[in-house]
């Protein structure tokens, strides 16, 4: 056989038990998740600023960081609702590389997963206690979801999971919004119907249970770029990008018509300068259409204490080990901007 079982982990609940949410830090997740699910559900016209390093490689840079991203906020909380971006699983294409916080706690390491369970979770609870925000972190593995559900305020759905049917049905369970992601084929309608999937009722087995699942209203779109058949990036946050994008979500009678711009990744075609022009055009078509205005919800960016990007063992505190950042004073220039034009 093609498998060495290694070691049985914790299961979720029993690595909440030893790493519990302090109670006042439960009820300001529960504060925030309200206000975040408003601006998905059009009560608040408030504006989402997912924001953060690549990957969450290093607790005390990510902590430093979303701490500075809480004094800003405090700036700008009339218009904006910032969400620190802690992604503690990096997907890889090829399968090589560093595959986040969860699988290497320290990425001069072994792999170690017991280790990366406990310390995923510590520097999450820490970013909160430390900043008073609550974060975001993709849903790489559906069944690793619960070790943080009761942590997070905001899911994404890659590119490549965002097809799969575990994915799809994991996030019909969820009671936060998730942003799911266009696959990297750039197909509007498997983007939507991942949102139709998610926004449902299912029965499946999770964890070795059967379970039932309400739905999620709060599941909705981001759009990231593509590839064509020759390898080349495709953006796909224009405005003519958006208007048919509302023009086929009008077509399927989907709850909550939201969309989350991701200027990074195939838009930018990782070139991570280019997020600070792109969020910009995004602000402007919301600024001349009303019908953009409604749907787009929030930007994703993708930024860190210093910008670009480093080798694993280089050293540089906060700076990113996997895709190029954003750094610290860009970044603080980029949110007063996007305030601006609220």
């Amino acid at each position: 056989m093609g498998f060495e079982f290694v070691k049985k982990l914790p299961i979720p609940a029993e690595i909440r038990e030893q790493y519990p949410v302090p109670e006042e830090l439960a009820a300001l997740k529960e504060t925030r998740d309200k206000e975040i699910a408003k601006v998905i559900t059009g009560e608040s016209d408030k504006f989402l600023v997912i924001i953060g390093p690549c990957s969450a490689d290093n607790e005390d840079a990510v902590c430093d960081y979303v701490t500075r991203l809480a004094g800003l906020y405090d700036k700008v909380k009339d218009k904006l609702i910032l969400i620190p971006r802690i992604y503690t699983n990096k997907p890889r294409t090829t399968g090589e590389g560093y595959k986040g916080i969860l699988h290497q706690p320290d990425p001069n390491k072994k792999s170690d997963l017991l280790a990366g369970l406990i310390a995923m979770r510590k520097m999450h609870i820490r970013a909160i206690a430390e900043s008073g925000l609550t974060a975001a972190d993709e849903m790489l593995y559906p069944e690793n979801w619960r070790y943080l559900s009761d942590i997070l305020s905001y899911v994404a759905i890659g590119a490549r999971s965002v097809e799969d049917q575990q994915h799809r049905m994991v996030v019909s369970g969820f009671d936060v919004p998730a942003g799911m992601k266009n696959p990297t084929s750039g197909d509007f309608s498997v983007m939507l119907n991942s949102v139709f999937a998610a926004q449902h009722p299912h029965s499946f087995i999770y964890r070795g249970w059967e379970v039932n699942t309400s739905g999620n209203p709060l599941a909705h779109t981001v759009l990231r770029g593509s590839v064509n058949k020759y390898g080349r990036s495709l953006p796909n946050y224009h405005y003519e990008d958006l208007i048919s994008l509302l023009d086929l979500y009008n077509g399927m009678n989907l709850m909550n018509p939201a969309c989350i711009i991701d200027a990074n990744h195939n838009n930018s075609n990782k070139q991570f300068e280019q997020q600070i022009r792109i969020v910009k055009e995004v602000m402007h078509s919301r600024k001349v259409s009303h019908d953009i205005h409604k749907l787009v919800k929030g930007v994703m960016v993708e930024s860190y204490l210093v910008e670009g990007k480093q080798n694993i063992g280089e050293g540089t505190y906060g700076k990113s080990i996997t895709d190029p950042c954003l750094g610290w004073e860009d970044t603080e220039r980029l949110i007063y901007d996007i305030a601006e034009y609220e």
